[in-house]
């Protein structure tokens, strides 16, 4: 079983995890929280595995920050839907995996009695490629969303518009790298290994 959970992604001096919503929202989201590395500027990502995160969170910690953030709703490490939102209120969506996405956003069909039946037959692989294709085409307007956040977010480095279409069609085994990539090829500074305690 890969990971099933959220991975949020924010920029603040303070530890995230202090950012009130985590105080005040489902306890649970509190729950075995892993810290990623940080990267530099403050940038950092936490690994939620537990609890309901609410589509307000992402407002209040943007609120909270004063800074652009996202979260990635993450199914089993192989499917992900990355949300970014800007200090403006402007958003942005991109699914990460796109063929998982499309097997589990077909729509079965009504007279289907046993989805594993169906799953199984040539109509079930036109559906897919039909969803894949819908969730394919919105990719360059999803790039343009992600690289319009980062570029609110201050990132130095010039993206390429390309290489974001490009990650945003790629396939990984853990969809959590192909989150990693595309903040780093957003821009965002590479994470840095923390320094051992002395």
């Amino acid at each position: 079983m890969g990971f099933s959970g959220h991975l949020v992604f924010a920029r603040t001096e303070r530890p995230l995890l202090e950012a009130p919503l985590f105080g005040r929202s489902d306890p649970g989201l509190r729950d075995g929280v892993q810290e990623w590395w940080t990267r530099p500027g403050d940038w950092q990502t936490l690994q939620l595995g537990q609890g309901i995160w609410e589509d307000e969170y992402l407002f209040a910690l943007v609120e909270w920050t004063g800074a652009p953030a996202c979260v990635a709703e993450v199914s089993d490490s192989s499917i992900a839907l990355v949300t970014g939102l800007d200090t403006n209120g402007r958003r942005w969506q991109a699914w990460l995996n796109l063929d998982n996405a499309a097997a589990l956003l077909v729509e079965e069909p009504e007279d289907v009695d046993d989805m594993s039946l169906w799953s199984a037959t040539p109509e079930f692989e036109a559906a897919i490629g039909a969803k894949r294709a819908e969730l394919a085409a919105e990719v360059p307007t999803d790039a343009a969303g992600a690289l319009a956040w980062a570029s609110v977010a201050g990132v130095r480095k010039a993206a390429q518009k390309s290489r974001i279409e490009e990650l945003l069609r790629a396939r990984e085994t853990f969809v959590e790298d192909l989150f990693d990539a595309l903040l780093d090829e957003l821009g965002f500074p590479e994470a840095t290994k923390p320094s051992p305690q002395p």
